[in-house]
């Protein structure tokens, strides 16, 4: 063999991407487990996705568990099913967001825009980047029957759960009084307020959550705290 007929052959296999090499590209990328993620989101089976792909549930399995390599074909089947790109099953996957809230470092903070509270709340997820909900515990206060409670307004719904004591919660003309274990989900673009219903306090977990905004990128989007209740404890929304 001549020496240039050597030098192409070594070029050619430094330029070859050995088996071994690719399937752990595709194992590093845990394209079975996303599959399986996806269709089980959907509580779709392995019989249904093979209906909507045109693939054997046999087949599926198989390359849920790793034990297939896919084609792009049947990726792009895959993919369409569940309205993604190509792309998202070869993406970095995000690190997932796990936040510990001790009760020691959480800061109380009186409801703003008024003279007297008529409750005090900690954020229970100052620290989460991002989030999509805000969840905060809240003490109610007893007031004199002649003071009215503030209403508020924010985009988004909230969901309340209350733990101890009794609570009124009053959304637009609707009014209902709220005891331990009982727990409401309302449209929180409609003014809304709540005011203790007892002589002793009552606590409360409430959840906002944000307004979905199509119009935006998702990686974009700015979290949507409630007026009355600021995200962060660090400076009270007035």
């Amino acid at each position: 063999m001549s020496e240039l007929a050597v030098v192409r052959n070594e070029e050619t296999q430094k330029t070859q991407v050995d088996t071994e090499t690719a399937e752990n590209f595709i194992s590093e990328k845990r394209i079975g487990e996303r599959i399986k993620r996806l269709r089980l989101k959907k509580s779709m089976g392995l019989v249904e996705l093979g209906r909507h792909t045109g693939l054997s549930a046999s087949f599926l399995s198989q390359l849920e568990t790793g034990r297939v390599v896919p084609t792009l074909r049947n990726l792009a089947r895959i993919a369409m099913v569940f309205s993604k790109d190509l792309s998202y099953f070869f993406e970095t996957d995000p690190q997932s967001v796990f936040r510990v809230h001790r009760r020691k470092d959480r800061v109380r903070l009186p409801q703003t825009g008024v003279d007297l509270p008529s409750y005090y709340f900690e954020s229970l997820g100052y620290m989460v980047p991002d989030r999509h909900m805000d969840p905060y515990f809240a003490e109610f206060i007893p007031l004199e029957k002649n003071i009215a409670p503030k209403a508020h307004m924010h985009p988004g719904f909230e969901f309340l759960y209350v733990l101890e004591g009794e609570l009124v919660l009053h959304h637009g003309d609707q009014e209902c009084t709220l005891g331990v274990g009982d727990a409401v989900y309302f449209d929180a673009t409609t003014a809304h307020s709540y005011q203790c219903a007892g002589k002793k306090p009552a606590g409360a977990i409430i959840v906002t959550m944000h307004q979905p905004m199509p119009a935006q990128p998702l990686a974009m989007r700015a979290p949507v705290p409630a007026p009355a209740l600021p995200a962060k404890p660090a400076g009270p929304a007035r």
